[in-house]
């Protein structure tokens, strides 16, 4: 048993690697962050129980800004959206 948990927790080590450093922050610092970017690219999907959530992704100056909201976000013009089936966040 503790073979399979060293294992897990080795594969979550892994995946967090993989992706890099991921900020978690609040809706409105993301948007901040969104209107600061120059040519930004989002990320966007339903997640969440019933896909109630709304999940961002975006990279600002070599950093990786993930948020959740419970409304969709209102985007500047000119955003380059992709829209994803979701978004896994690691941990």
């Amino acid at each position: 048993m503790a073979t399979g948990a060293a294992g897990a927790a080795a594969a979550a080590a892994n995946a967090i690697r993989a992706s890099g450093v991921v900020v978690r922050v609040k809706p409105e610092e993301f948007a901040k962050l969104l209107a600061r970017a120059r040519d930004p690219l989002v990320v966007r999907a339903k997640g969440g129980f019933f896909g109630k959530k709304h999940d961002y992704l975006m990279s600002y100056k070599g950093l990786a800004f993930y948020c959740t909201a419970d409304e969709p976000l209102p985007l500047p013009a000119g955003v380059e959206l992709v829209v994803a089936g979701s978004i896994y966040m690691p941990g």
